[in-house]
């Protein structure tokens, strides 16, 4: 993988993308080809991580790549509100619903270039061959899943640590991936750690069964080239409460463009 020392940008100033078919073509072969360049890609920045190259330009890089792989093999993605995510001035905590691999792969494209982000994400992705490396060089805050409290102190601590450096974070509330949006399980930490530093709240919501979950590993599940891949960014506001309204804000976004998507049996 080329060693990239700018952003590659080609989604600067649009309010939306959509994958463009005149311009990427599809074909079975493209399909079947789809893991092979996903693990080539994966193996490129993990010897960039080896190196100490995998910076925030080549994060993005191989992210694009990715998307790029994807649309070869067929999946039409369309994203919305990307002129949320610049609206406003430093940091910033997205929040979003979380269905698939898809999502972690793709969101450092269009959110990367305008806003320094790091992820929360589960500790023993951190110890997959290959991919594990390179996940732990983009700074995540790395919870598990034995202890919600002690979860809910990292994220609160190290997430402050991160936005006060300047990196928005991205934390998905449901903790799992799954197709569903379930309003209990959807957590309002997000809402607290961006009350706790007088950030902005970005929703985020997203369709991305498209890639499904595999049965063995998640991660390698099959494409479902009959269904788009949608991403919608919010508009950004800040905490005025104790946190409760804002978060069930998110909910609402969320279950309104599940809705308009034509998925709402995955709201429960």
């Amino acid at each position: 993988m080329k060693n990239h020392t700018d952003y590659p940008l080609p989604f600067k100033g649009k309010k939306e993308y959509k994958t463009n078919r005149e311009e990427i073509k599809t074909n079975f072969l493209n399909y079947l080809l789809f893991y092979p360049r996903i693990i080539k890609i994966v193996y490129g920045s993990n010897r960039m991580t080896k190196k100490n190259l995998y910076n925030r330009y080549n994060w993005v890089a191989s992210s694009l790549f990715t998307i790029r792989a994807m649309e070869k093999a067929g999946l039409d993605f369309h994203v919305e509100g990307l002129d949320n995510i610049g609206k406003f001035d430093g940091p910033a905590v997205f929040v979003g619903n979380h269905m698939s691999t898809l999502e972690t792969v793709a969101l450092p494209t269009f959110i990367q270039p305008i806003k320094s982000v790091v992820y929360v994400i589960k500790e023993e992705l951190t110890n997959y061959p290959l991919f594990g490396p390179v996940a732990k060089a983009r700074h995540p805050i790395l919870v598990g899943r034995a202890n919600p409290r002690e979860d809910l102190q990292i994220v609160l601590n190290e997430g402050s640590a991160r936005l006060q450096d300047g990196r928005s974070v991205i934390i998905f509330p449901q903790r799992t991936r799954s197709k569903y949006l379930d309003a209990k399980n959807f957590n309002s930490l997000g809402v607290k750690l961006a009350k706790r530093n007088d950030v902005y709240v970005v929703p985020l919501a997203l369709l991305t069964d498209a890639w499904q979950n595999g049965k063995i590993v998640k991660e390698f599940g099959k494409l479902d080239r009959t269904k788009k891949v949608h991403f919608a960014f919010g508009e950004p506001f800040k905490v005025e409460t104790n946190g409760t309204e804002e978060n069930q804000r998110v909910i609402d976004f969320i279950k309104s463009k599940l809705i308009e998507w034509g998925r709402e049996e995955y709201v429960l």
